[in-house]
Formats: C-alpha cells, structure tokens, sequence
C-alpha cells in the first residue's frame, strides 16, 4: 500500500508516497480502509522537524473510511463507517495512507449526515477544541476568548463553547466575523484591534498569541495553549497549560453526533489525491485557507 512519509525533515519535497506491506491489527485494533485524511498544520511541522525522530515518520493524523478487518476482542464490523484520530508524532505510518491500524477504542462512527471527505476535518480539530475547553474547566456564564478563531480548532471551540453556555469572543481577521457570529459567538475582535486587559475569564490560545492572550485573562482566571513548551509563564494567578491531545472515541462518538446535529461544522477547503501529497502540502504553506485541505487515496 501507498502512505505519505518523510525520512528527511524540511519544506513539502521532504514528503515522499512510499510502498509499505498492508498493516494487520491485532487484539483490540482495527483496520481502516481510508477514504479521505485531512491535511492539518501539525503534519507540515512534523514535516519540518518539530517534533524531531530519527527514522521514517508516517504523516496524517485524522481519518475517515471503513472498517477493513478486526483483531480479537473488538465490536467493530467490517464496512461500518468510521472516524478517527491517530496521535503520535513519531509513528511509522500515519493515516496519508491507503489503510491505517488502530486502536478500536480511538474509532466513532462517521457523522450520518456528512460524506467521508467532510467527515476527515473532524476528529482532530474537534478533538482538540473540546479537551481545550476540558483544560479551561470554565462554567456556563463565564466569558471565554478564542484567538485564531477562524480556523480549525478555533471555529469549533466558539461552536463548543456557544453550546456550553460560554459568553465567547472571537479574534480572527476581519472577513471571519459573520461566519463566527453565525457559529455561536456573542462578540468579534478583529486581529489588530487592543485587547482589553484582564478582561476575560479564559482564553483558547490558538493563534498562538502567548503573552499577548495571557494579559486579556483576568486574576485568577485560566489560560490554553496548543503548543506545549510555548505557553507563557502563569502570573496573577492565572492557571496556563497547554494541551496535547489523546484520542478519545468515547468523545469523538459524541462530537460526530454533534456534527449531525449542525452544532459542529465540517469545513473543506480543497481536496488532492493521496500521490499529490507534495503538492497538498505546498498548498498548505501558502496559508489563507478556508478549511482543511483532505487527501483522499
């Protein structure tokens, strides 16, 4: 079978589609035939050496398919429709692949109302948004600031954090602000405007503001960040953390029903085939993307 790997670390040529035996699973796993895989900002840093490794990494970490074939001891059946998310910065094999093994407690069953390309940008964006919300530990009431809100695990942090009972702002460029006001924020800052000092309750820190985003929380209040090892250091009490996702099928089984209840939006900004994985990534470096671009094999 084909995946999507890189034995040396630099810009999107550093990607190669690669020939490797079909995985077989074994107790408790399950196989994926892979329909589509999102492209998501982590595999460009993968990519590029971020998270380091020394041998060859599979890239791709969301995925929607069918099940293939089952180890001993799962549930799953074979041509149920799934999603899931792979984690893992030093794996062999990813899910940019033709098929992909995993444990059959990270899968959920695709949302109903969704094809499998649209269903590919859930389970990592989602994933993050509500384990980010989990971290923050706000309650209903409370008022919650989102930078970078107007990409992926932005935009679906206002849409669970609107469901939650959070008064949510969004920070995004100008041109993002009827889209989240649609998706459940109360309030819109555009990049660029000042941020009120201590102003907030919590911050999803997505865009990666650091400090900048610390000083709009007020005493006592808490900070999120995506990246952990970048979050700024806690002062006025605040608790700051960072978070690093799990998958979680228990979770991802109650987000896939909330994207078939409208509450979660799955965005598509362009699709490429499985051996233009070079290209895909080239796309994504240029940036300005609505949307998660998805690799289908």
């Amino acid at each position: 079978m084909r995946a999507a790997t890189v034995s040396r670390f630099g810009g999107p040529d550093a990607v190669e589609i690669t020939e490797h035996p079909v995985p077989m699973p074994g107790p408790g796993q399950v196989r994926i035939k892979v329909a589509a895989a999102a492209l998501n900002p982590v595999d460009a840093a993968m990519r590029s050496g971020v998270f380091g490794g020394e041998e060859r990494i599979g890239l791709g970490w969301d995925v929607a398919g069918t099940v293939d074939a089952v180890g001993p001891g799962v549930t799953w059946s074979a041509d149920d429709r799934v999603i899931a998310l792979a984690t893992g910065h030093h794996t062999p094999l990813g899910t940019h692949a033709d098929y992909v093994v995993l444990d059959a407690d990270t899968l959920a069953p695709a949302p109903t109302t969704l094809d499998d390309t649209h269903a590919a940008t859930l389970p990592l964006n989602t994933t993050t948004a509500a384990q980010a919300l989990r971290l923050l530990a706000l309650v209903p009431g409370q008022s919650l600031l989102v930078t970078g809100a107007g990409g992926g695990v932005g935009a679906h942090t206002v849409e669970l954090a609107h469901q939650q009972g959070l008064e949510v702002t969004g920070l995004a460029s100008a041109d993002y602000k009827e889209f989240l006001i649609s998706r459940g924020a109360d309030h819109f800052l555009a990049r660029g405007q000042a941020l009120a000092p201590a102003g907030f309750d919590g911050v999803l820190d997505a865009a990666g503001l650091g400090s900048d985003a610390l000083a709009a929380v007020r005493d006592g209040g808490a900070y999120a960040g995506l990246w952990p090892g970048q979050e700024p250091r806690s002062e006025r009490g605040i608790r700051v953390g960072a978070l690093s996702v799990q998958a979680d099928g228990a979770l991802l089984t109650e987000l896939s029903r909330l994207a078939d209840q409208g509450v979660l939006l799955a965005r598509v900004a362009q699709t490429y085939p499985l051996h233009a994985a070079v290209e895909a990534h080239a796309r994504l470096a240029e940036g300005g993307l609505r949307g998660r671009i998805v690799l289908i094999p």
